[in-house]
């Protein structure tokens, strides 16, 4: 009996079989089957370079590497806009159909944090090649579209959820963070913003607004989290494919520990001294803890993902759930570093970030390949069946 019954059809967009060896491609790319979730591998390349940026390291060529990544991801988000623009041109009724599906709306969070993520990858690392009023100028506007956008799918999907999706019961998903998450991306990039405005009301109303959107995201994860996990008590681990999209719960927590760090950093120039102070001391009462459950829910999700490899798990697009969250979780880590002083939470950052470096090139390289094959943009094929439950 399959672990999700009544969704097996609705999860493909997202869960590409195993890639062939070998395929040579026969035509151009179809665009019907490039859904939401490509924007997943702009977000996994943008966070390379803007966490490689926040390291509280540095090494030789690691700034030129992160420069290449950054441009990279630039292009990629363009392509993938192109991409989708042409999905909702010529294949409408497939794109009202992943509005539709709960195993897919979700995805369309993922958008907002492409935006912004390459926006703030440019305002810290692409200033040097552009020019900082350039990267300025490109980092506002893509923050401006991505928090509208994200706080838009933040209350249209969990509207869909209730009045159009019919979840059967056991199919709750990580990915159902993905929009919730999005307004959290807007509290740690807009922080980055803080500074360049002026003094005054202005720059207090953004510094607010950027904790309201983290209170935002936050509350409406605790509301999520004890559901995915329920469902992994009681109905058994994930589908193979889906099963790397356990990482995805990594996102609210690395990025809701970067936005108190960064917000606390910029804080002192925006509001007064009290307040000032107290959300430094936040930054660290509330980031040790939550990078504690961070690195607690990481070794989890790293033995679900050994145990779905060793049945066979092959490569899919939830790969890329290997990526952004885990960048957060860098960032988070370079944040508290740089308040305390620990040289082990600098250590911390440097192996989560070598991690995210070897998870982003697996999956890009796998990605290449699926794309010039035909494998990842021809119709899904069915997934596996799920087994019986295993211990």
């Amino acid at each position: 009996m399959a672990i999700f019954p009544q969704t097996q059809a609705s999860l493909q967009p997202f869960s590409d079989p195993a890639l062939p060896r070998t395929a040579v491609p026969t035509r151009l790319p179809s665009l019907r089957h490039i859904g939401p979730n490509w924007y997943a591998s702009v977000m996994g390349t943008a966070i390379v370079a803007s966490a490689g940026a926040a390291l509280p390291v540095d090494a030789p060529g690691l700034r030129a590497a992160i420069t290449v990544v950054w441009a990279l991801s630039a292009v990629l988000l363009l392509a993938v806009i192109a991409a989708r623009a042409g999905h909702w041109i010529h294949h409408r009724d497939q794109a009202r159909a992943h509005l539709l599906d709960p195993a897919v709306a979700p995805f369309y969070g993922c958008l907002s944090m492409a935006l912004m993520a390459v926006g703030g990858a440019t305002l810290t690392v692409g200033g040097g090649v552009v020019g900082a009023r350039a990267a300025l100028a490109v980092d506002v506007v893509l923050f401006v579209a991505g928090t509208v956008i994200g706080l838009a799918a933040a209350v249209v999907v969990p509207y869909l959820m209730v009045v159009r999706h019919r979840p059967a019961p056991g199919t709750a998903s990580p990915v159902w963070l993905l929009p919730l998450v999005a307004p959290m991306v807007s509290a740690s990039q807009g922080a980055l913003l803080v500074p360049h405005l002026g003094a005054g009301q202005g720059r207090e109303a953004l510094l607010l607004a950027c904790y309201a959107m983290f209170g935002l995201s936050l509350l409406a994860t605790l509301v999520v989290l004890p559901v995915v996990f329920s469902r992994l008590v009681h109905h058994g681990p994930l589908p193979l494919a889906l099963t790397p999209t356990l990482f995805l719960v990594l996102g609210p927590l690395g990025q809701s520990t970067t936005a108190v760090n960064q917000l606390a950093d910029v804080a002192p120039g925006a509001v007064a001294a009290p307040y000032a102070s107290a959300f430094g001391a936040f930054a660290v009462l509330y980031g040790v803890p939550v990078m504690g459950f961070a690195l607690l829910w990481l070794a989890l999700a790293a033995a679900m993902v050994v145990r779905a490899a060793r049945n066979g798990m092959g490569f899919a697009m939830t790969w890329w759930a290997f990526t952004f969250p885990v960048g957060t979780c860098v960032t988070g880590a370079a944040g508290l570093a740089r308040h305390t002083g620990l040289d082990a939470l600098t250590w911390l950052a440097v192996a989560l970030y070598v991690f995210l470096v070897v998870a982003w090139a697996a999956a890009g390289t796998r990605t290449v390949r699926g794309v010039l094959s035909g494998a990842l943009t021809a119709a899904p094929v069915p997934p596996r069946p799920a087994t019986a439950r295993t211990r």
